[in-house]
């Protein structure tokens, strides 16, 4: 914009507010002389509204539309522009007054057009996002062929066990569809008529190549304390079903919660870096194989005489994995480049969450999935919600009232907001908004070969309630100087020093790919919205150019799905200070 056009618009907003400001009530011209009825419309002053028998109010100074945005992007630069316009234009229209007239009006104008830039540059980014919101390909669906099966456990073929927790055990599973199927378990010797098929222990080396395999996961919960009603079952275990598809609840058992109170749990929408719950059902407790080993009190008296658990309990089918992220990194050292991939996909499965309003409170190692694409490149997805904060009425401002509060799993990982610095009263309130971010910045250690600094004992032990940031050990010279510095961030105590995780995912973004943008002096606006046409141009050559896309690739179409003008500048700042510190 030419200075003459800036101080123009900026002196007509001048001389509006300096009427509305100095002028006595009635009507007037120019520079607060008296003037007709009709001089400004219906002959009332601007900003006053004047109804039969009432005395004049204020309503407002009554901007134009256009300049209403100052109000919140620009309001504390605006609001001083003003008061020194004001307190020179009442004490006199002199040389000086008018002179602060004249950078009023240049900086209003200046200020617009920077505005204009940002709003030009947020329409980009919106329609970028809109692109790739359709284009993004959720994780495939294995039961998505049998859309009204796999609602009872007996329609399962059941495997060795994959693993357990606290509150679960997890196996391997299948769905024989096929009649060769139906022969081949019973030469298996599969328990037939109402219990689930279970290939014995020992016999999985010797099945056949035509043998089913294990394309799904069976998490069988114990059940101690909701009894033996599916809908006990339902409301007691319902974290579990944040993650939930929409047709997961909807077999024998699923009208059951549709009853659920208000303010109940979220419904989580699909991501590719969160874990999809296929079916959710109820059923008796089987005997599945090593549970007298691994699990025998939680199982009913029937099965085990010293058993403390229910006859029935909930079971989850989900997308088997082969591996936790603590598993793979005990075989594999992942390459800096590769483990600063990894850490981008938590970041962003954690930003989703936020999005929805759902705190995870559980992140770990062992709750995170991994496999591996065509390149054996590692794709992360976050499972057990058993822990989550995902309640409808409250989002992610827990009321901490007691410290009787649940205030989730794994003390370790747990931000300092929620262990530290937390004390319960009758309108405290724990803010999770950015704790499931701190998790990521701690589970960062393992990811890049470390030991995690908040596990163990010892002097190289921290606790996340007493931790400083000084204490924060070194992450080794050969991690990306971005990463280090993000991480650093990631962990600070306190909440609002730490970036969002979808600031620290753009961080990330940005550091992978925008090294030209960054590389740059002055980032300029326009050039930052060329760069993204670029990116998503060359994002959507290469989802098309290849039928499975790379890592890489989805994080990029990620990224661009995620897309918000404000966040990305923030990130791109946070960026460029690192870079200009010593």
């Amino acid at each position: 914009m030419a200075v003459r056009q800036a101080l123009g618009r900026g002196l007509q907003l001048g001389r509006a507010l300096l009427l509305r400001l100095t002028a006595k009530p009635g009507p007037v011209y120019g520079w607060g002389r008296p003037g007709p009825a009709a001089g400004w419309g219906r002959g009332e002053r601007p900003g006053w509204a004047v109804g039969p028998g009432a005395e004049p109010r204020r309503v407002g100074l009554g901007l134009p539309d256009r300049y209403r945005f100052f109000r919140q992007s620009v309001a504390g630069l605006a609001a001083r522009l003003q008061r020194q316009f004001v307190m020179r234009a009442r004490g006199g229209a002199g040389p000086c007054g008018r002179a602060v007239f004249l950078a009023f009006g240049l900086g209003l104008g200046l200020i617009e057009e920077k505005q204009a830039e940002g709003r030009r540059a947020a329409s980009a980014c919106q329609e970028i996002q809109e692109i790739f919101t359709q284009k993004n390909k959720l994780v495939p669906n294995p039961l998505d062929t049998r859309r009204w099966q796999g609602f009872q456990l007996e329609e399962y073929l059941i495997g060795q066990s994959i693993g357990k927790g606290c509150s679960a055990a997890v196996y391997e599973a299948t769905m024989p569809a096929l009649p060769q199927n139906q022969e081949m378990a019973k030469t298996l010797e599969l328990l037939p008529g109402k219990e689930p098929g279970i290939i014995p222990q020992g016999r999985k080396e010797t099945q056949a190549a035509g043998a089913p395999a294990f394309p799904l996961a069976i998490k069988m919960m114990w059940n101690i304390s909701a009894g033996s009603s599916s809908e006990a079952i339902f409301s007691t275990m319902s974290q579990e079903l944040v993650p939930a598809s929409r047709v997961a609840l909807a077999g024998e058992y699923g009208a059951v919660t549709d009853r659920k109170p208000k303010g109940g749990p979220k419904q989580l929408a699909p991501h590719p870096n969160i874990i999809r719950v296929l079916r959710a059902f109820t059923s008796s407790v089987p005997l599945l194989p090593g549970a007298l080993v691994d699990y025998p009190d939680v199982l009913p008296p029937r099965l085990h005489p010293e058993g403390l658990g229910h006859g029935r309990t909930l079971f989850l089918v989900m997308k088997n994995y082969p591996c936790t992220l603590r598993q793979y990194l005990r075989e594999n050292t992942p390459s800096p480049h590769l483990a600063t991939l990894m850490t981008l996909q938590l970041l962003e499965g954690v930003d989703h969450l936020v999005q929805q309003g759902i705190a995870h409170r559980d992140l770990k190692s062992d709750n995170i999935l991994v496999e591996l694409d065509a390149d054996g490149c590692p794709w992360l997805v976050i499972t057990d919600f058993g822990c989550c904060l995902a309640d409808e009425s409250i989002g992610l401002q827990l009321p901490f009232t007691s410290w009787y509060v649940d205030r989730g799993g794994n003390g370790c990982l747990m931000a300092p907001e929620q262990v530290s610095t937390a004390h319960p009263g009758p309108r405290a309130v724990i803010d999770y908004s950015k704790a499931d971010a701190w998790a990521v910045g701690a589970i960062a250690y393992e990811i890049f070969g470390l030991a995690n600094p908040f596990y163990g004992q010892g002097k190289a032990h921290l606790e996340s309630r007493s931790y400083q940031e000084a204490q924060l050990p070194a992450l080794p010279e050969s991690v990306p100087r971005d990463m280090r510095q993000l991480v650093k961030s990631l962990l600070q105590r306190e909440p609002s020093k730490r970036p969002s995780a979808r600031v620290a995912a753009n961080v990330l973004h940005l550091s992978l790919w925008g090294e030209q943008i960054l590389a740059l002096k002055n980032l300029k606006l326009d050039r930052m919205i060329g760069w993204l046409l670029q990116q998503s141009a060359v994002t959507l050559l290469a989802d098309r150019l290849t039928e499975k896309s790379c890592v890489e690739t989805k994080m990029k179409m990620l990224f661009l799905a995620n897309l918000e003008w404000e966040a990305l500048c923030q990130a791109a700042l946070l960026l460029c200070s690192w870079r200009a510190a010593p």
